[in-house]
């Protein structure tokens, strides 16, 4: 049973790197929304069940996810406004997150999941490999570069 447990992390793992190797940089906001969205997700399940250590290690690598993938990621010279306008939003995230995680309050993470639900949607709505062919909006153009930086690293 050990040694099955062991290949399928070792399959999970794998699995993400080889997504995060193939991934456009669009697509890894998105997966970068994705991980934050599943780590709130169970620290509300830990809250729930009353298990405080596990549901402070997901709050924390949500906020980790939020600061280290998504606020690091933005390249405020080239995406202007709206750069500094979700880099305002993820601070806010994370801080909720940390008050969250404080006050052991599911409401705060239900308020950071809408949010961050939000944002996952308006981001993949311009996804450039669905628009076939289509000249980007302006404001779809901007968005991609605040994040071009993601794919560089």
């Amino acid at each position: 049973m050990l040694a099955k447990k062991k290949a399928l992390q070792a399959y999970g793992v794998a699995s993400i790197d080889d997504q995060v190797a193939s991934a456009s940089p669009h697509r890894l906001v998105v997966m970068l929304f994705e991980g934050a969205i599943k780590s709130i997700n169970m620290a509300k399940f830990f809250l729930e069940q009353g298990n405080v250590p596990e549901k402070g290690l997901a709050i924390t690598k949500a906020i980790a996810i939020i600061e280290e993938g998504l606020r690091l990621s933005l390249d405020k010279s080239a995406g202007g406004e709206l750069a500094e306008n979700l880099d305002a939003l993820y601070e806010y995230a994370a801080h909720q997150l940390l008050v969250a995680n404080l006050r052991n309050d599911a409401q705060i993470l239900d308020q950071v999941l809408t949010l961050l639900n939000d944002l996952k949607s308006s981001w993949a709505s311009i996804d450039p490999s669905l628009q076939m062919g289509a000249s980007p909006q302006p404001a779809v153009a901007d968005a991609t570069k605040t994040v071009m930086s993601l794919g560089r690293a």
